[in-house]
């Protein structure tokens, strides 16, 4: 693979992380266990903790490592849920969130019977305020949660505004801040809720494998003073909210990637958003039909969703891949399931311009010649997509 344009999927590990992990991974000792060993294992993970907690502007208490985002996300969103579920039974939910949660919400609506206040999207995929403030103050609702950068389109929501919404209605609010974290400034510390720590912003989910850390570590951010139910049961550990043994190697990689994303995140930002703008401006000058996502709204810096009318995005990826370059119609979470993106179907786009869905994301390995590779791979393989799509229209 020559040109690799998937990294809101995930980004390839960095050395230093690799290293951080190899070195930790030779000590000897269960951080939970009294003797030495175990002392000495506990000592370096409540030291990745405390790094970790100064990238996310939080206390090392309210660090509790999972084995990655979707567990985050879970346990958010579930914990919540169970732990103000008597007399509060609605959950708030915009529209494209991450299958991570929808699944969730969905599970608990069949399951256990909550009900969900739907949040409208904006066509460049930005919540509704209004409609957030209405739906935080509706009857029984128990908690509400929201993507803090929408995964495929890539818009920034305002979480500012819709935290201290969330704190004024006395709710307590998840962020999923996944595919956000190391990419964009974000504060658990200044978004946070109210005093107690009960409403508003309590908890906020990240992975490692986002910030070219390892895959399989992420983590919840709890505010101390929330009501959270566990979903795993079997000890104390951190909290009670997470039972199990403690992943020591992987929490002290994930705290060497996120110390490093932090420290480069402005420089490239801007590095990215100057290679994605000029890899927008010359697609759409080589096709005429692109149709832009989200064009004039804020960003990520490393994401461009297209749409590319006439083609399938699936036969277009192939063609791309088949050129050696990587990228997705969405969602790796959905990777394989042949329909149009529920994030455009709820942005208002009309199934059949949904199928010509591209996402291309760039991250810290992306370089000039990557955009020129893409520049020159894409329009062919459109041209190709787009006549074997008439071919079989006409077909039919």
């Amino acid at each position: 693979m020559s040109v690799y344009l998937d990294h809101a999927a995930t980004t390839p590990l960095r050395a230093e992380a690799r290293e951080a992990w190899l070195q930790t991974s030779t000590s000897l000792g269960n951080a939970s266990s009294i003797h030495t060993a175990g002392q000495s294992a506990r000592r370096l993970l409540e030291d990745a903790r405390e790094r970790l907690a100064a990238t996310l502007g939080c206390e090392p208490i309210e660090i509790v490592f999972t084995s990655g985002g979707t567990e985050s996300v879970n346990l958010a969103v579930t914990g919540l849920y169970r732990a103000r579920r008597d007399g509060r039974g609605a959950l708030v939910l915009p529209g494209g969130e991450h299958h991570a949660t929808l699944d969730t919400v969905a599970w608990l609506t069949a399951h256990e019977e909550a009900e969900v206040v739907d949040v409208p999207i904006s066509a460049d995929a930005r919540i509704d305020l209004d409609a957030w403030d209405r739906a935080l103050r509706g009857p029984g609702v128990a908690a509400a949660t929201l993507l803090a950068a929408n995964n495929e389109i890539g818009t920034i929501q305002p979480l500012e505004q819709a935290a201290r919404i969330a704190a004024d209605a006395g709710v307590p609010l998840h962020v999923d801040a996944v595919g956000a974290f190391g990419h964009m400034p974000l504060s658990f510390g200044m978004l946070r809720g109210d005093a107690r720590g009960s409403a508003g912003l309590v908890a906020l989910s990240v992975s490692a494998h986002k910030v070219a850390g390892p895959v399989g570590v992420g983590a919840l951010v709890v505010s101390r003073h929330a009501a959270l139910a566990p979903l795993l049961h079997g000890g104390a550990a951190q909290r009670g909210l997470r039972a199990g043994t403690q992943d020591v190697a992987g929490a002290v990689a994930f705290a060497t990637a996120a110390e490093l994303a932090l420290e480069e995140m402005a420089q490239e930002a801007r590095r990215l958003a100057t290679l994605r703008d000029r890899l927008q401006a010359g697609l759409a000058a080589a096709i005429p039909d692109l149709v832009i996502s989200a064009a004039g709204a804020d960003r990520l810096a490393g994401h461009l969703h297209v749409l590319l009318p006439g083609a399938q995005g699936d036969s277009l990826l192939l063609l791309l891949d088949a050129a050696g370059v990587a990228v997705s119609t969405g969602s790796a979470c959905q990777a394989g399931v042949p329909e149009p993106s529920h994030v455009l179907l709820a942005m208002g786009v009309e199934q059949s311009a949904a199928s010509g869905a591209l996402r291309l994301t760039l991250g810290r390995t992306s370089i000039d010649t990557d955009v020129d590779v893409v520049l020159a791979a894409l329009p062919a393989a459109y041209e190709r997509a787009r006549r074997a799509g008439l071919s079989s229209r006409a077909v039919r």
